[in-house]
């Protein structure tokens, strides 16, 4: 007896510990399922929400009102003129070169016209002729006047001795006329500067052969008005109604740094351009003391009335289609609409907008391409989410 009690401890601790065991590969068992299950769920919601765009937003920033508006410019001179020769022949001298300031009439250039001279002689002496012939024709008609009454020459005669003085006449006036003409012509040889100003390019030197008009070449010289300067700049359509004559601008100049200069607007073109959106502009600068060059560029800042306003926004969120110009907005309920806005003023990384939406609308930056109306998107958080592990996987640490 006292044997066996020792063999029937051990089987019972044997099955104590199988039911154990077996409780513990059951919990095991459980647990993993359910872990499997939970990653699943996880990994499943997370593909969902992969597959909603996931956007960046930002709030327009109010501009305040605008006062005035900056656009580059390009300087012209009052007045240009390119002077090109009006005979032939050879440059015999110049005075004037690039930078020179002259005054109205002032001689910049004298040309030998060898040609013209012996046209001009040959002219002459087709004038005495014609003066001859004149004179003769006049005494032979007044001599025919005189015998008519003596009835020794008929009317028809009379007539015809009259009628040759008068043709004789008419060639003198001919001859006389073009004689005047190379003259004139003659003058041209002296080539003048057509009003005070600079000369801002000389094409020519001595000995050049000069053609008649330049053949649709450079010009001889080129004379400009510095001292006064038109500026031109184009001014975007919405602020074309704040744009009247008389308008101050204050001008800066890269050659220039720290000045300024103020500017008139003078005119302007009354239609926007169809290709750039924009009036063109002119406006008048004083430049007595020569520091604003023409052809250069400028910054132009016109002021405009306060009533202006605009909001800014980055020029990312721009979407440019067959539409026109739009923005993304995210609606309370997490879907896109798309709206028309108005284009203020570029200004690089940011823009201005007149029109098109309010400053309290949450604008897609960096729109995804094919956003439309009505897609559901999900506004990212501050930070990434992590992708969940797949199921049967543990995380490196």
């Amino acid at each position: 007896m006292p044997s066996d009690r020792p063999q029937s401890n051990s089987r019972h601790a044997l099955r104590i510990g199988a039911i154990i065991a077996l409780v513990v590969a059951g919990v095991v068992v459980v647990t993993g399922i359910t872990t499997r299950a939970n990653s699943n769920e996880k990994l499943k919601q997370w593909t969902m929400d992969q597959a909603v765009p996931s956007v960046n937003v930002i709030i327009p920033a109010a501009s305040g009102e605008v006062s005035s508006i900056a656009l580059p410019a390009r300087f012209e001179a009052y007045s240009k003129a390119p002077i090109h020769a009006r005979t032939n022949g050879y440059l015999k001298r110049w005075y004037a070169d690039i930078g020179t300031r002259v005054k109205a009439g002032q001689v910049l250039a004298d040309l030998e016209t060898p040609d013209l001279d012996q046209q001009l002689l040959q002219a002459r002496a087709d004038l005495a002729t014609a003066k001859a012939n004149e004179a003769l024709a006049k005494t032979t008609a007044e001599r025919w006047v005189s015998l008519l009454d003596s009835g020794a020459v008929s009317p028809q005669e009379v007539d015809e001795k009259k009628g040759d003085y008068e043709a004789k006449q008419a060639m003198t006036h001919a001859a006389q006329a073009n004689v005047d003409r190379l003259i004139a012509t003659r003058g041209f040889a002296h080539i003048v500067a057509p009003f005070a100003g600079t000369v801002t390019a000389r094409n020519t030197d001595t000995g050049a052969l000069i053609t008649e008009g330049g053949n649709n070449g450079p010009a001889l010289f080129e004379v400009s008005d510095t001292r006064r300067l038109r500026l031109f700049v184009n001014v975007p359509q919405n602020y074309v109604g704040s744009i009247k004559a008389g308008t101050t601008a204050t001008i800066t100049v890269p050659e220039q740094p720290g000045k300024t200069y103020t500017a008139t607007v003078e005119s302007t073109s009354r239609s926007v351009d169809a290709a750039s959106g924009a009036m063109l502009v002119q406006l008048f600068v004083d430049n007595q003391e020569g520091h604003l060059l023409p052809g250069g560029y400028a910054n132009v800042s016109l002021k405009l009335p306060s009533t202006v306003a605009a909001l800014s926004i980055p020029s990312s969120a721009l979407i440019f289609d067959k539409s026109g110009l739009q923005v993304a907005t995210v609606q309370a309920d997490g879907k896109v609409k798309m709206k028309q806005v108005t284009l203020a003023r570029d200004l690089g990384k940011t823009v201005e907008l007149s029109s098109g939406v309010a400053a309290t609308e949450r604008i897609i930056d960096n729109p995804p391409d094919g956003i439309a109306d009505g897609q559901v998107v999900r506004v990212a958080e501050a930070g990434p989410k992590e992708k969940p592990e797949a199921p049967g996987k543990t995380a490196q640490r």
